[in-house]
């Protein structure tokens, strides 16, 4: 069921198109959806096809096309790093391993107290500054060496704490 307030989010959204063309606010719906539940669910994807009168496939295709979708519940800091060939070539990978180890939680998992969630991700278009990450799809980080890395996991950890404090 979306909420009234769902609603009228997504029809702000499809407002922007003509009326025929209601499904090119998929994107935009899906974000509000991941916005109000933190993922998109199947569920979710079902019901942003009905109200977008497309095939249940067409959103799903849309979800797990792109990596900012989260297709099940993330941390509060979802890390993303290019393994694409630019970054690969100046240890994308191996950015990728160090946080794993980190952060003691194999790639694509999430750490015991909810915090992280490391993932591999598509070309961020960044590669002169490989290797690259994003954070929580909107925080691009460059030349994430190590160090690097250890400073933004220390850091991220402190200001959750200090939120919580």
């Amino acid at each position: 069921m979306i909420s009234e307030a769902t609603r009228a989010r997504f029809d702000k959204e499809v407002a922007k198109y003509p009326g025929d063309q209601k499904q090119s606010a998929v994107m935009a719906c899906l974000a509000i959806v991941q916005q109000e539940q933190g993922h998109v669910s199947v569920e979710s994807e079902q019901l942003v096809a009905e109200y977008l009168g497309m095939a249940p496939i067409a959103v799903h295709e849309v979800t797990t096309f792109y990596n900012m979708y989260n297709q099940q519940p993330v941390g509060k800091f979802k890390l993303n790093v290019c393994t694409n060939l630019p970054c690969q070539l100046r240890d994308g990978q191996k950015a990728l391993d160090h946080l794993c180890h980190k952060l003691e939680v194999a790639m694509g998992g999430t750490t015991a107290d909810g915090l992280f969630t490391v993932q591999q991700s598509e070309c961020l278009g960044a590669c002169a500054d490989a290797p690259v990450m994003l954070v929580n799809d909107r925080t691009m980080c460059s030349f994430m060496s190590n160090d690097k890395l250890d400073q933004l996991v220390d850091g991220l950890r402190a200001s959750d704490k200090g939120a919580s404090a």
